[in-house]
């Protein structure tokens, strides 16, 4: 992707990074043309309320002089105050019709939105996932996401509204003085023009710079916030400070020029609408006194012109920001180009798993070495062995390549005898469990946690596991029992106890393949004996993985004596 300070983006490229996210609209495609038909609407009334009511006042105000001059003349008062009352109104009920309306469609275009973004954060290559910030990732979710609802709300419904208010006034004008509107069509078409697309060129750089600098804003403040008491420790925080309002600083600096920018550029609108307002008063005078025009006629045509306002006086504003629509389209692209496609269709019997692995080699991105090189291993169904190699060494990756989380880059991966590529994501999930070092566990219940693979499991199965890990006594003391809540990432459990929690939960999927990273780490000796021998018999009827930094078949840790075959990965 080109950078926003030192590339221009052509209109063809910025519809062409806009085109996913004006496909998801698609599907909301009557509702957004009737919200543009309300605003329309909306416009319409308020530029017959000005006309017709400039024309009503001269209208009386002319049968008034006429009369107390001893005149006859009469005039129908009951038509144009009917249409003054009829516009009034209108212009009011269709507002907020198309305020309720409008806001509606956005909300539901922004949960599609955010379902679209959070699907394809999921399936994404987890060495992707790690390459950037959580933070990172959550403001793709939240704030990408929220700005391109100006993708309708602002760049695209107003200024079809504004050429429709355009084309309603210069065929009123047409009626009467069809020069004029010729010369009046250009005028505003030219005036519209910068208003839009001008207006967008100009804040282009900026407004872009502006979202990824705020980015950059949050992201510090949530590291400074986490960090203060290390920054505080090691007398950083004052660096960290500065960091802080360096960024604040550009940010500041971008806001300022968007801020004089959008005032020209509110200026300028100003000046298209009083200038169409002075054009119609001359041309309408000069109408009047050539009798081709009444007085009445000569005084609504330049108010029906201060209607534009309806139309223009918003675009300069929303256009001036549209970088920052255009950024946000371009980070959430970045993000499902990076999705992994889920292709794989067949499916894995139940029971223990055979695993295969051929010539498997995988880098990181950006790494200066292979995580895992040319690894071959062979793993008949119920064996029970360890995969022994330091930090490093490439157990993880190996884990995130047998759970289908990451994607082959050379080599090939079998299970069952099927390529695992072509194992649907669904037939993974059930077949394969992995009880990883880091247990996450979601602000519910232990409950809600227990079942998360396993919806349709009993209360009886949930305590059968636990009594396994060797939690039911604790769980059972509890006053809420298994409706007690674990708190924000586990934080009302020990490390210990979340670990036990990730395993009961893996038993109840009750996956043919488990791969257990250091499963009693944090565990005493006889506590995870108990477990060990608890799950003994589960464990015999499938193929399970101990990822180990090692282990000693003469002398193994409480835990691992089912443990019968050893491999080691290469440093």
């Amino acid at each position: 992707m080109t950078h926003p300070e030192t590339d221009g983006v052509t209109l063809r490229e910025a519809l062409t990074r806009l085109a996913p996210w004006w496909r998801l609209h698609d599907q909301y495609r009557r509702r957004l043309i009737l919200g543009v038909v309300l605003m329309m609407l909306t416009a319409c009334s308020a530029l017959g309320l000005l006309a017709v009511s400039g024309w009503f006042i001269t209208a009386s105000a002319l049968t008034g002089a006429a009369l107390a001059a001893g005149a006859g003349m009469t005039l129908d008062v009951y038509t144009p105050g009917s249409g003054i009352r009829l516009f009034a109104v209108s212009r009011t009920v269709s507002r907020y019709l198309e305020r309720l309306y409008n806001h509606d469609t956005i909300l539901r275009l922004l949960a599609s939105l955010r379902g679209t973004a959070f699907a394809a954060l999921v399936t994404m290559d987890p060495a992707r996932v790690a390459a950037r910030r959580s933070s990172d990732w959550l403001n793709r979710l939240t704030a990408d996401i929220d700005t391109l609802d100006a993708l309708y709300l602002r760049l695209a419904a107003p200024p079809l509204m504004a050429l429709g208010l355009i084309a309603v006034l210069v065929a009123l004008v047409a009626v009467w003085l069809p020069t004029t509107a010729a010369w009046l069509a250009g005028f505003l078409v030219l005036g519209w023009a910068w208003l839009t697309l001008g207006q967008a060129r100009w804040g282009l750089v900026a407004s872009r710079r502006r979202v990824t600098t705020l980015e950059s804003l949050r992201s510090a403040l949530m590291e400074t916030l986490r960090g203060q008491a290390e920054l505080e420790a090691y007398t950083a925080l004052g660096s960290a400070r500065q960091r802080l309002d360096e960024i604040e600083t550009r940010l500041l600096r971008d806001q300022w020029r968007l801020a004089v920018i959008t005032a020209i550029g509110n200026g300028l609108a100003s000046l298209v609408i009083g200038l169409s307002w002075l054009l119609l008063l001359a041309s309408a005078m000069q109408g009047m006194m050539d009798e081709r025009l009444t007085p009445a006629v000569m005084v609504m045509l330049p108010l029906a012109a201060m209607a534009l306002s309806e139309g223009l006086a918003g675009l300069p504003a929303a256009f001036t920001q549209a970088g920052a629509t255009l950024g946000a389209a371009e980070r959430l692209n970045e993000l499902s180009s990076a999705t992994r496609p889920l292709e794989g269709r067949h499916t894995l019997a139940s029971g223990a798993v055979q695993v295969q692995i051929q010539q498997v080699s995988w880098r990181y991105p950006g790494a200066w070495f292979e995580a895992l090189d040319e690894v071959t291993l062979e793993i008949t169904p119920g064996t029970q062995m360890a995969i022994c190699g330091a930090s490093g060494s490439g157990k993880s990756t190996l884990a995130a390549l047998l759970t289908g989380q990451t994607r082959l880059q050379s080599g090939s991966i079998t299970l069952n005898g099927q390529p695992i590529d072509a194992c649907s994501p669904e037939s993974l999930a059930h077949a394969v469990g992995c009880l990883t070092q880091q247990v996450e566990l979601l602000d519910a219940s232990l409950a809600d946690n227990l079942r998360l693979g396993a919806r349709q499991a009993s209360d009886e199965d949930v305590w059968q596991e636990l009594e396994a890990v060797d939690l039911a006594e604790w769980v059972a003391q509890l006053p809420q029992g298994l409706a007690t809540r674990v708190g924000e990432g586990g934080r009302q459990v020990s490390g210990g106890q979340a670990r036990r929690l990730g395993l009961a939960r893996l038993v109840l999927t009750d996956p043919g393949l488990l791969i257990l990273d250091e499963p009693f780490s944090g565990l005493d000796a006889r506590t995870a004996q108990r477990m060990a021998q608890r799950l003994e018999g589960w464990f015999k009827a499938r193929t399970v993985i101990y990822l180990l930094h090692e282990h000693d078949l003469a002398s193994p840790r409480p835990g691992t004596q089912s443990i019968t075959r050893v491999w080691r990965l290469k440093d």
